[in-house]
């Protein structure tokens, strides 16, 4: 189905002029649960992946500190397709008990910190994303490749990294002949979150503007006015009056949910200008990965075709709390090492 971002409810240039020139397209990636194949663009779908070429791995190390064990992936799946096919209704007793071996529940206070749990050897990688430039517009390959192909590590790397490790690879379709059937899975999984449910995407083309976080003082606070608003003919309800710039950065910044390019979202921290550790270059944003597709603060972004749907959130994917995984390349290099971050 195809999805339709409504048009934005007003136009911040008329009360901005400066952010004219800012403006960037990004590519909303619109993932929606599905049945891909390797030779379909997809979140968490199979890869179009060389038979004879070794599967990713990631060396670790592999350690939990938290309070819940890790969690194998059969279980992951299990627990999934159970509150499926719950969904309306409430569990049945049998459903409950199998929810509870699945992951039981903790009994009695924490008395004392929890024991790491390491995990020896390699863990294989799990498929994020595979883009066929093809399909999505503003996706720029490398010369003589055309298809991204995103995994990670399904376990935090503490104390550089509190969510998944990422490795990108382009590649040519039209080299891949003999295509592995049955991928490596990883043993266990540190979090049901970082098991991306597959979906088939429909992209779409939006424009954006900076962050309210990147822009100057002076532009903030000409935001923040909102007789500039009233003036320019763009005041939205009245319940932004006290705050006008919160509907800039609600409804006219940054769209949410998985997309490729367009601006970054701050928040977590301060922006935080990602240059290339090789060469220095100012990094471009590739890839957002997403909690969810939209939140109660983000509904004029919701597709006309999701009015009705029930939640933002058919990845199954959690970054952190909620938050999204940033993907950044080096513009002039793409071999460079690439950067990522939490936002």
């Amino acid at each position: 189905m195809t999805r339709t971002t409504p048009p934005r409810p007003a136009d911040v240039t008329a009360v901005l002029p400066r952010l004219a020139p800012l403006a960037r397209t990004a590519t909303r990636l619109h993932p929606r649960p599905g049945s891909p194949s390797a030779r379909d663009s997809s979140v968490g779908g199979a890869l179009l992946w060389p038979a004879a070429e070794p599967w990713p791995h990631c060396d670790g190390p592999h350690e939990l500190a938290g309070v819940n064990p890790a969690m194998p992936l059969p279980d992951v799946r299990r627990g999934r397709r159970i509150r499926a096919a719950a969904y309306g209704r409430s569990l049945t007793e049998q459903e409950r008990e199998a929810l509870a071996r699945i992951r039981p529940a903790r009994s009695g206070p924490m008395t004392e910190p929890p024991v790491p749990q390491p995990y020896g050897g390699s863990m294989a990688m799990l498929p994020v994303a595979q883009l066929y430039v093809r399909d999505v517009p503003g996706l720029r390959a490398p010369e003589g490749t055309d298809v991204l192909q995103i995994l990670w590590c399904p376990f935090d790397h503490p104390p550089e990294q509190y969510m998944p490790r990422t490795a990108l690879f382009w590649r040519s379709a039209a080299e891949v002949v003999d295509v592995l059937s049955t991928p490596p899975e990883p043993p266990a999984v540190q979090f049901d979150g970082y098991v991306p449910e597959p979906c088939l995407i429909d992209p779409e083309q939006v424009t954006e503007y900076p962050d309210l976080m990147e822009l100057s003082e002076e532009s903030q606070e000409r935001l923040a006015d909102w007789n500039a608003w009233q003036a320019a003919g763009a005041a939205p309800d009245g319940s932004y009056a006290p705050a006008p710039q919160e509907f800039y950065g609600d409804a006219l910044s940054v769209a949410p949910g998985w997309k490729v390019g367009g601006w970054a979202s701050w928040g977590l921290t301060d922006p935080v200008p990602q240059h290339c550790r090789v060469c220095g270059a100012p990094m471009a944003p590739l890839l957002t990965i997403a909690t969810g597709e939209w939140d109660d603060s983000k509904q004029s972004w919701i597709p006309y075709e999701d009015r009705t749907a029930g939640h933002g959130h058919p990845t199954a994917v959690q970054i952190g709390r909620g938050y999204s995984q940033q993907l950044y390349v080096c513009p002039t290099t793409p071999e460079h090492p690439h950067s990522e971050l939490m936002q």
